[in-house]
Order: C-alpha cells, then structure tokens, then sequence
C-alpha cells in the first residue's frame, strides 16, 4: 500500500517512519509533507492508497486537505496529540488514529483495521468526525465519565446549569450531566434554536407550548421553566419571531 506521511513536525515523522520499516513491509511511504498546500499538490500527483494525516498542520488543518481532496480514494489514519475535543470527533466517528509520539502497538492495530476497512466506509467515518470538528449538523456531543454521548438536538428539551455542571434533559426522558457550564455549550444551541430565557436554563423552542404571564414557560411535557426578568423581553422577542416563522 502506497502511504504518505501528513505532518508538521518532522521528528513525528521520522520516528513514524523508522517503526514502518521496523514492523510493515506492506506499507511504502511515497512521501512526506508539512502543510495543507503541500500534501494536497503531492496526494494529487501520486495517488496515495493510505495517508498518515496530522489534524493540526502549519498553514491549516487536516480537515482542510481531506476538503480539496474529496475526489481521491485513499485511507487515512489520524495523527494527534492529546487534545480532548480532537479524540473526542476521533472517537465518535470511529475513525482510527495514533496519538504523538506514536506506539508500535498501536501503529500495528491501527493498519490491521485500516486495511480491512473499505474505502467507503471509512468515508462515512470521516464525514462523521468532520461534522463534530466543525460543530455541523444537528448532533451535539457530550463527554461523560466513560463515554461520549450524542444527543440530537432536535429531541433536546432544554439544559439546566447548576454549580458548574449541566443536564441535558431530551424528549425520551433520558438525561445526562456534564460537569461544563451551560455558556460553553450556548452558540451552538443559539444556532440550533434554542433561547436563554434564564442564566440557568435554554430551552428547545420547538417544545414550548405557551408563556403565561406570571413569568414562566410551559414545555410541551409539562415542565414549567422560569423566565428571569432581566432577559424578559429578549426572550418574547425570540419566541414571538419564531411562532411566526
């Protein structure tokens, strides 16, 4: 399998180089390169079969290059360091990556997997990642103890804050906390239709049934969330618009 090594740092890829030699007879690597321009003009003159691609790169980042190079048929292993929203689209997407400086074991695994693995469905994998790196689509992905869990935010009721924690309260009545405040979370709730009616709370405006005026919002399964007085009237404003669209 024909194999370039999409890198910034060239001891990375050296040593990933060196422990190829070592372990893969099967992978021969056609070339190495450090930037998003570079390694889109070489993977367009060379056809690789399996790219070694780093996420963060000097002039962009490893989403940018696989971008420009949609029309090739190649898979990719990922190359990061430890970065916790970069494994978390890693994770989810399923998609095999080495984290830096890489491990034999792990280099091994990664191409048992890598090459049983169709083209296509590796595409799928990646379009996955890519849409939870660049905060697309309507998935929103929350990190657990143990696990990463993704909510839809189109069954998401509303979010509750409270001591540096938030609850996730979705419309098949599971819930899940995360010990991040709802601030972290609001642009890409705002973007997704939901309002801060309170600095404890946003809400999915699509399960308002009402807003009485002693204060309070009525959601579609009857919980009741306050609404502060100092966000009032952005809040009717929100809600006004929205039942008119």
């Amino acid at each position: 399998m024909k194999a370039l090594i999409v890198e910034d740092k060239a001891y990375i890829r050296k040593g990933l180089l060196n422990l190829l030699q070592l372990i893969d007879t099967d992978t021969q690597i056609i070339g190495e390169c450090e930037s998003v321009k570079e390694a889109v003009i070489i993977a367009n003159a060379c056809k690789p079969e399996l790219i070694f691609l780093d996420i963060n790169l000097t002039d962009g980042t490893g989403f940018d290059f696989l971008d420009q190079t949609e029309h090739l048929s190649f898979k990719v292993i990922f190359i990061t360091a430890y970065e916790e929203f970069a494994l978390q689209a890693l994770k989810i997407g399923a998609v095999d990556y080495l984290l830096k400086p890489v491990d034999v074991e792990e280099l091994q695994t990664a191409l048992k997997k890598v090459y049983a693995l169709p083209i296509s469905e590796q595409k799928k994998q990646i379009n996955t990642v890519k849409q939870v790196w660049k905060n697309e689509g309507t998935q929103l992905i929350l990190s657990l103890h143990d696990s990463f869990q993704v909510i839809d935010l189109n069954e998401l009721l509303f979010c509750e804050t409270d001591k540096g924690y938030t609850t996730f309260y979705c419309s098949d009545g599971k819930k899940y906390m995360v010990s991040k405040t709802l601030k972290e979370f609001e642009e890409q709730l705002s973007n997704a239709n939901f309002t801060r009616p309170h600095q404890s709370f946003m809400v999915n405006l699509k399960f308002i049934d009402k807003y009485d005026k002693s204060g309070q919002i009525h959601l579609k399964n009857g919980k009741k969330i306050p609404v502060s007085s100092r966000k009032k009237d952005t809040f009717l404003s929100t809600f006004l618009n929205w039942n008119k669209s």
